[in-house]
């Protein structure tokens, strides 16, 4: 059985490995705010228009996006390396928000697949370029990125009783505890 430093290693690269998933998808978001076009047809003609037609709207509305994609991206790594303030509430929002990137990034990318592949048929037809998109990019991505974050957060989290007390300081910062993870 793997020792808790190793498990603790690993889920730190997981958690970067998901920060990196989040920003991919943060970066595409602030490029189309800045009114970027590639790739934008697979999000949805809607985006499209959008952006043509009402670009300061779509850039403001795709810069706050942009920025909490960023802020969930990379505040579940920072927290758990104690670089961030509030590192229990951090990761405490990182888990809920683990389990809806994965439901939703699963959900959407089985049943756009299943559209493409004939087996859901929409009424009134679809938008193929934003099926692909949602089926083979943005959400399998989105379930790539909640299913690192949810295992980075599982091999991270402190280990039983031990999670409320001191057994020694490691940094003489507040709520360091050997062995355990500040949040």
């Amino acid at each position: 059985m793997p020792d808790s430093l190793s498990m603790t290693v690993v889920g730190h690269r997981l958690l970067l490995a998901a920060a990196l998933a989040g920003l991919v998808h943060a970066g595409f978001s602030l490029y189309w705010a800045l009114g970027g076009g590639w790739l934008l047809d697979t999000v949805g003609a809607w985006a499209v228009d959008l952006q043509r037609t009402e670009p300061l709207a779509a850039g403001a509305a795709l810069t706050a996006v942009a920025l909490a994609k960023a802020a969930g991206a990379v505040l579940p790594w920072l927290a758990t390396r104690g670089r961030a303030p509030w590192p229990r509430l951090w990761r405490g929002l990182a888990w809920p928000g683990s389990v809806v990137l994965v439901l939703y990034g699963g959900l959407n990318t089985v049943v756009s697949c299943l559209v493409l592949a004939g087996g859901i048929r929409p009424d009134g037809g679809y938008d193929r370029a934003a099926m692909v998109g949602h089926a083979f990019l943005w959400d399998p991505l989105f379930l790539v990125w909640g299913a690192l974050l949810l295992a980075g957060l599982v091999t991270t989290r402190p280990r039983g009783r031990a999670r409320g007390r001191t057994r020694g300081r490691t940094s003489g910062a507040p709520g360091s505890e050997a062995g355990t993870d500040p949040s």
